[in-house]
């Protein structure tokens, strides 16, 4: 059996962890946060998202740099569409109305951009995926405060905003 098969042709195998490890990190603090302040979501969606789709950019990647017939061309890119419009879909889920409030935006957007983490870490922009989660990490920290004084549709856990909003 040739092993070969099994290693990363066009990156190293410590390049392909520090994508994999840092697609891992980043979300998880995303996540995190979400967690901590009792959202309607936990943190290992934002892993697994991000994880799974650094994976297949490293894959479509990989494949579109190996050499095959010339009749056979592949675009990755279309492998970021077809990821970023299934978080989506996942984000999506995320969010729900209650009366005249939608609630989870917050958490939908920070899922969306966990797949996008994901791929911009599978595709070794790493510098890059630090720059798009830190300001998030910041955004969603920061506003908490603000957010939770002025929202009118109260959070999900939260019984005195669930009663007032039954009324």
């Amino acid at each position: 059996m040739d092993l070969s098969q099994f290693e990363p042709q066009h990156v190293s195998w410590g390049e392909a962890g520090l994508r994999l490890g840092l697609a891992v990190i980043l979300p998880l603090l995303i996540g995190m946060e979400r967690f901590l302040r009792k959202k309607p979501i936990d943190f290992r969606p934002f892993v697994v998202i991000s994880v799974a789709a650094c994976g297949l950019s490293m894959a479509s990647m990989e494949l579109a740099m190996t050499s095959f017939d010339q009749q056979i061309r592949i675009d990755p890119t279309r492998v970021f569409e077809g990821v970023i419009t299934g978080i989506g879909f996942l984000g999506a889920g995320a969010m729900f109305r209650q009366q005249n409030y939608v609630m989870g935006a917050g958490s939908a957007s920070a899922i969306w951009a966990a797949g996008a983490i994901g791929i911009v870490c599978g595709l070794g922009m790493l510098w890059l995926s630090l720059f798009i989660a830190l300001p998030i990490l910041l955004i969603l920290i920061v506003s908490a405060p603000f957010v939770e004084r002025y929202d009118p549709g109260g959070h999900p856990g939260d019984r005195s905003s669930e009663e007032e909003l039954a009324q």
